[in-house]
C-alpha cells in the first residue's frame, strides 16, 4: 500500500476528483495549503499598491491506494492538474505500513 500525495491548485481539484473517481479511486483528502516552488511567489497589484505573495494558496490532495494502482493514480493526477503553466505542483508517493478502517476493524487493503 501507498499513500501518493498532491499538491495542486486549487481550480483543478474537480477535474482531478473526477479523474480519479473514473479509475476506481473510492475516496481521498483533501487540505488547503500555502507554499511556493521555485517561482517564490508574485507580485500583484491592489489599488495601485504592489504587494509581494510569498506563499501561493495550493490544496493538497492524499490518496490511499493498493501498490498496484500507484502508477495509474499518479499519471491520472498529473495528467488531470497540468496547466503548462509554472506552479502546476509536485506529487509524492510514500509507503503505507497499516490501515484500519476505525467502523469496521478491517485493515490493511480491506480498510481502503
Amino acid at each position: 500500500m501507498k499513500i501518493v500525495m498532491a499538491i495542486i491548485k486549487p481550480f483543478k481539484l474537480e477535474e482531478v476528483r473526477d479523474a480519479l473517481t473514473g479509475i476506481g479511486v473510492h475516496g481521498l483528502t483533501v487540505t488547503e495549503v500555502k507554499g511556493y516552488g521555485r517561482q517564490k511567489g508574485h507580485t500583484e497589484i491592489y489599488r495601485g499598491a504592489e504587494y509581494a505573495v510569498s506563499f501561493l494558496p495550493k490544496l493538497k490532495i492524499e490518496v490511499a491506494v493498493a501498490a498496484d494502482l500507484v502508477t495509474s493514480v499518479i499519471d491520472t493526477i498529473a495528467g488531470a492538474a497540468r496547466t503548462g503553466q509554472i506552479g502546476d505542483g509536485k506529487i509524492f508517493v510514500m509507503p503505507l505500513e497499516k490501515a484500519i478502517r476505525i467502523r469496521t476493524g478491517e485493515t490493511d487493503a480491506d480498510a481502503l
